[in-house]
């Protein structure tokens, strides 16, 4: 496929297409699940791929229970599945008569809960798979610059561009689309300006504590209407929430959970913050920063779990990562040369971390105190995943 990029999830694609009977590829609109499965299935001799958005495939499962006893030997991809969520109780019984791993590629731009009876239907048959747009480690090898991804953001055809003004009309027109046609697909009758405000209005909140309160008095809605619309667009994969940190220490959390658009490309589309330059002078500066790097992290890492710590007393660390008995403290700042509050190293002798960490746009990581260390989000992945693997090799060598 000429200009095909890969992406981080092929090799679990295949494994797990040997592994299950079906595999759901899940994500944002336009992120590449499509190219994807596409590049995925040329390796596959027996295969088929249609797409539910155009009216020729669509036809073809007018009597889907014949076409699939007709295709049965092959791997069938389903395109844009969240169009056709009747089909989900007919895959269970061709699953299960069929008897074979491999059976089904569906492709989804909405969560498994707004995919209705998915994960019911489907319950040990399938495999659940999160394509994000493009991340740090998926743009080196092509030699995008960081500054790059983080000011487009990661979508395709936003970060690969010609010029700047083609990525930043593409995001203007992906936001309207999203509202007016997206949503509406999905079966939701939620006016599109209405929606369009509270998302534009989480944008200039970037990295704040939801208050869902402030925000329905904004929009004329309850506080339950803000939150439902809220789930909505993080279940379309466009925000992130990070849960407050629980723990038993004698302290007074603060308890709204935070709340990012996930693609800094489509934070500034949403502030209008059309460059680079204007982005530098913006005060949005830092919240951009804090969620752009929040979001590779977390893509990165989906086997850990992600807090924000922030004490009524108002001491806070950004970032609280955990994972078996391991726990990690971030903070991110813009500066090259970044100061730590007080708060900051109280907040470490409360949470005794594993590691904590100051992430900023610097060229090399290094080392502040014993396990504090200062670095930029590849040097963090690099790190983490490097013990991670020593850590593999170790059990395994042990075995």
């Amino acid at each position: 496929m000429q200009g095909y990029v890969p992406r981080h999830l092929s090799g679990q694609i295949r494994k797990s297409l040997k592994t299950y009977p079906v595999t759901a590829l899940l994500g944002p609109r336009q992120c590449g699940k499509s190219t994807l499965a596409k590049a995925c299935l040329q390796k596959i001799k027996n295969s088929v791929y249609l797409d539910l958005e155009k009216p020729s495939d669509k036809r073809k499962l007018q009597n889907p229970e014949l076409y699939f006893s007709t295709q049965s030997k092959k791997l069938i991809c389903l395109d844009e599945i969240q169009l056709q969520p009747d089909l989900f109780p007919l895959l269970r019984s061709v699953v299960d008569e069929n008897k074979r791993n491999g059976q089904f590629l569906i492709l989804g731009s909405a969560s498994r809960d707004l995919i209705q009876n998915s994960s019911e239907s489907l319950a040990g048959r399938i495999d659940l798979l999160e394509l994000t747009p493009f991340l740090l480690p998926e743009t080196s090898p092509i030699k995008i610059n960081p500054l790059k991804l983080w000011n487009r953001g990661g979508y395709p055809k936003s970060l690969l561009a010609h010029a700047q003004s083609d990525s930043y009309r593409w995001r203007q027109n992906f936001i309207q689309t999203f509202l007016e046609r997206d949503i509406p697909q999905l079966g939701f009758n939620i006016p599109a300006k209405t929606l369009s405000r509270l998302w534009r209005m989480l944008a200039h909140n970037q990295g704040q504590t939801l208050n869902q309160s402030r925000l329905g008095e904004s929009l004329g809605c309850s506080h339950t209407t803000i939150r439902s619309y809220i789930d909505l667009l993080e279940q379309t994969f466009v925000i992130r929430s990070i849960s407050p940190f629980e723990s038993n220490l004698k302290k007074r959390l603060i308890k709204s959970p935070k709340i990012y658009i996930r693609d800094s490309g489509l934070l500034h589309a949403l502030l209008e913050i059309e460059n680079q330059d204007q982005l530098i002078g913006h005060p949005i500066i830092g919240a951009s920063w804090e969620g752009y790097c929040v979001e590779q992290i977390l893509a990165s890492l989906p086997d850990w779990r992600a807090f924000h710590y922030r004490t009524s007393s108002k001491n806070e660390v950004d970032l609280v990562l955990q994972k078996s008995k391991k726990t990690i403290i971030i903070e991110f700042k813009t500066s090259k040369a970044p100061t730590l509050t007080k708060g900051f190293w109280t907040i470490r002798e409360d949470l005794k971390p594993t590691e904590s960490w100051v992430i900023c746009p610097v060229d090399g990581a290094y080392p502040i105190e014993k396990d504090v260390f200062v670095g930029n989000v590849e040097n963090f992945l690099q790190k983490v995943q490097k013990v991670l693997t020593n850590n593999r090799r170790k059990r395994y060598n042990h075995i």
